[in-house]
């Protein structure tokens, strides 16, 4: 699938506003400063769709895309960030599972992992958590450009060997760089390939 089109509809604090519409929804999440700015970006070929910041934890909405006029890309923000105070954090989490276990139209969910510090505890109860509610995620390896092919490899088969102690069926995964566009291709296809199955039921 190629993205000949790709635009900002709306940024909802909650999933009760967002887009009265039945198009699929994927949405992209993450630990703060996980390069998720950057893959949105990278997918779109579209420098400044999603906006970048030196200052990690900035999504505080949920921000939807309409790409192709088709489907729906969504930012969500991301989670565990320090900084934040208490209630903001809450709110925060609140928003995203709320928006997770009540939007119908939500089909799949990429949690970002940054390949050069794997999984933590908290991206651990993050996908344990999505797995146990039965919601469908994919695990998108960022900045393998940072490590270099063979060691970004190793690094991924590493976390994906760990997860066998709790999964008894892996979640698709993908290996990416904004930088290099690794990975782009073969998350546009995976998207695709649902489309067309929901398509065809």
């Amino acid at each position: 699938m190629e993205i000949k089109k790709s635009e900002f509809v709306v940024s909802s604090p909650t999933w009760t506003l967002c887009p009265k519409d039945v198009k699929p929804e994927y949405a992209f999440i993450g630990r703060s400063n996980v390069g998720k700015s950057s893959l949105i970006n990278m997918l779109c070929n579209h420098k400044n769709l999603a906006k970048t910041s030196a200052t990690p934890g900035k999504t505080l909405l949920i921000n939807h895309f309409i790409i192709n006029n088709e489907w729906y890309l969504v930012d969500l923000p991301g989670y565990g960030y320090a900084k934040r105070s208490k209630s903001v954090q809450q709110k925060l989490e609140q928003m995203i599972t709320s928006y997770i276990l009540q939007r119908d139209q939500l089909v799949n969910v990429f949690v970002l992992i940054d390949i050069r510090h794997g999984f933590m505890a908290i991206d651990n109860e993050f996908i344990n958590w999505l797995g146990g509610s039965g919601i469908p995620f994919s695990i998108v390896f960022t900045k393998a450009d940072k490590l270099g092919p063979q060691k970004a490899k190793q690094a991924v088969g590493t976390y994906m060997e760990g997860l066998k102690d709790t999964w008894e069926e892996l979640p698709p995964y993908f290996i990416t760089s904004s930088d290099k566009k690794t990975g782009k291709d073969e998350i546009l296809d995976y998207i695709d390939s649902i489309n067309k199955s929901l398509d065809n039921k």
